[in-house]
């Protein structure tokens, strides 16, 4: 049995777990979606009253029953009906996935476009002054919260140009790319400036090692330029921590960076989560993490795939 099947053939049970963890948590969360509707009214309702609204969110059943029905929905590709949005679960994950996926994409292209080359630069500068200010500016850029940076942003722009980013909507990439890159560069900034420190480290950190490998000094004795020994032969094999470090970054990034969408208003996948979870939407929560772990479990699945194509030497198990 290949390794790609056998990977593959654990998605469902892994899945099978996450939702059982995500339907008990949620429901371990003080209040339910009536007090979160109701607030302090939720209390003047009478017995018959609360028991309709129960039935109508479907809480007026056992635990288990609850989760049976929500299984038997999901294996028919339903993962129930929002009662915040009065739409189905998988619609409106859709309808804010898009916008996720892209800020995703924008902040690894940022980070990696900033942090493979300073990276590089310092570690062939070891010990030397510029490398230091490297890993300054990439110690500062990671013990900077996201939020403290948009902020920032936003304040600089403000009081510095007289001008707001666009907050509160979004405009897809398909229907007007200038109105969308103007929405998404700041958050996207905010979110590839602090992970781009963390790619410089690793990069750095592995060229080091990579630099002082025999063929490293065997390519250098055959006379291969510098640029040609450090851009074709060191980095490619400097790769797989980047590229471990970049799944997990954006496995998580999928699953919606929370307070940058909040800082930003951004219609996201996380804050979507968020205020589900405070309105106790539990269809919604329920399949937005099943979404969110199934997309992670695809890009880990895509990065062990990587570790192939970047270092031959590295075989996955078969069987």
């Amino acid at each position: 049995m290949s390794y790609l099947t056998r990977r593959l053939m654990t998605f469902p049970l892994i899945m099978l777990g996450v939702s059982i963890f995500v339907f008990v948590a949620i429901r371990l969360v003080p209040g339910d979606a009536i007090t979160a509707m109701l607030g302090t009214n939720a209390g003047l309702l009478t017995p018959e009253q609360r028991q309709a609204l129960a039935a109508y969110f479907g809480i007026d059943q056992s635990w288990p029953i609850q989760y049976w029905h929500w299984l038997l929905g999901i294996f028919q590709g339903n993962l129930g009906i929002s009662v915040t949005y009065g739409k189905p679960v998988l619609d409106i994950i859709l309808e804010r996935f898009p916008l996720t996926l892209e800020l995703a994409l924008l902040s690894m292209v940022i980070a990696l476009a900033i942090g493979l080359p300073a990276g590089v630069f310092a570690a062939t500068r070891n010990e030397k002054l510029s490398d230091l200010a490297v890993r300054i500016v990439a110690m500062i850029g990671q013990s900077t919260p996201n939020f403290v940076l948009g902020l920032l942003l936003i304040y600089a722009l403000s009081a510095g140009f007289g001008v707001l980013p666009t907050m509160g909507a979004f405009t897809p990439l398909w229907q007007n790319p200038l109105e969308n890159l103007g929405q998404m560069i700041l958050p996207a900034l905010t979110l590839g400036f602090a992970f781009a420190a963390s790619v410089t480290r690793v990069v750095r950190s592995a060229m080091l090692d990579v630099l002082s490998d025999d063929y490293v000094r065997t390519a250098r004795s055959r006379g291969v330029p510098a640029r040609g020994v450090i851009w074709r032969h060191a980095l490619p094999n400097a790769l797989i921590p980047v590229v471990t470090l970049s799944g997990v970054e954006f496995g998580y990034l999928l699953g919606g960076a929370v307070l940058v969408e909040q800082i930003y208003a951004l219609p996201g996948l996380g804050r979507m989560v968020l205020d589900a979870i405070l309105q106790r939407d539990y269809a919604l929560v329920q399949g937005s993490v099943l979404f969110i772990a199934f997309n992670f479990m695809i890009v880990n699945l895509l990065v062990d795939l990587a570790y192939v194509a970047l270092d031959p030497r590295v075989r996955l198990g078969e069987g």
